[in-house]
């Protein structure tokens, strides 16, 4: 493993840390911070360090690319048909785009599904996902936890034009089949990586402070949108639907010693 990686990751983490906080303190003062795309990119180049630096480059590499093919098939088929997540459509505050879709989007669901997977990996500790049962059930918690996160994410970035629900919908102003579509999309995708996850084989042990900076990020997140959100009665909802999965992270890290292992798919209890 290139040997840069992984201060790389340490200077992307402390770089989401302050943006994180900047806007978080936004309804009382304004810090030096990046549009949504600057954002995305600088989030999203932590999660591909902190991944390549733990898990290797090859396995990184198929999990960014099933994530974006996956999440880029699925949002263009959602906006010419409206069958996967509701009717809506893309304004152009993302930028350019491919077909239908920003290309920033692929790249923003990865910049979720990666510290999401993370959580669930820890509130699953010594799960054994070289079996199906093992696997689909990693998958159902962190499509669960990434899904709790839209559901704050979601109202806010559609009430600042960033794309617009057609006919609206009961949970403030977003429809429920959005939220059945993030689970079928972030399922399929964390399927298919842990899938190939359980043949993976790390070169050696990860400190697990390092391995909890994805965690850390998604818990500060959390936080962020209690502490400032467009929709006041979301801060509710984000204390449970991303508080609850980041403190059972947290608190599995703390009295948890197999955490987030750097070999906890594939070894028994024995051998920890």
């Amino acid at each position: 493993m290139n040997r840069w990686i992984p201060p790389l990751s340490w200077l992307f983490f402390f770089a989401m840390t302050y943006l994180i906080l900047a806007e978080a303190v936004s309804p009382w003062f304004r810090l030096p911070d990046l549009n949504n795309v600057g954002f995305t990119l600088v989030f999203v180049l932590f999660a591909l360090a902190h991944c390549t630096a733990l898990e290797g480059p090859r396995f990184s590499a198929l999990f960014f690319s099933i994530s974006a093919v996956v999440s880029y098939g699925l949002e263009e088929a959602g906006v010419r048909t409206g069958l996967i997540y509701g009717s809506y459509h893309y304004s152009d505050m993302l930028g350019a785009k491919l077909g239908h879709v920003p290309a920033i989007i692929p790249l923003a669901w990865f910049m979720m599904i990666y510290p999401s997977w993370m959580v669930a990996r820890a509130i699953l500790p010594g799960l054994d996902t070289r079996s199906l049962p093992g696997r689909t059930t990693l998958a159902v918690i962190a499509a669960m936890t990434i899904t709790g996160w839209d559901m704050v994410m979601d109202p806010g970035m559609a009430l600042a034009h960033n794309w617009v629900w057609e006919q609206g919908g009961p949970y403030f102003g977003v429809p429920l089949r959005n939220y059945l579509g993030w689970m079928l999309t972030t399922f399929i995708i964390y399927g298919l990586a842990n899938a190939l996850w359980r043949h993976h084989e790390r070169e050696k042990a990860t400190p697990k402070t390092f391995a909890a900076l994805p965690v850390i990020l998604y818990a500060f997140y959390a936080l962020r949108y209690v502490m400032a959100n467009r929709f006041p009665g979301l801060k509710a909802v984000a204390v449970f639907s991303m508080g609850m999965p980041a403190l059972l992270a947290l608190i599995q890290l703390w009295v948890n010693p197999s955490a987030i292992s750097p070999s906890d798919h594939r070894v028994t209890p024995t051998n920890v």
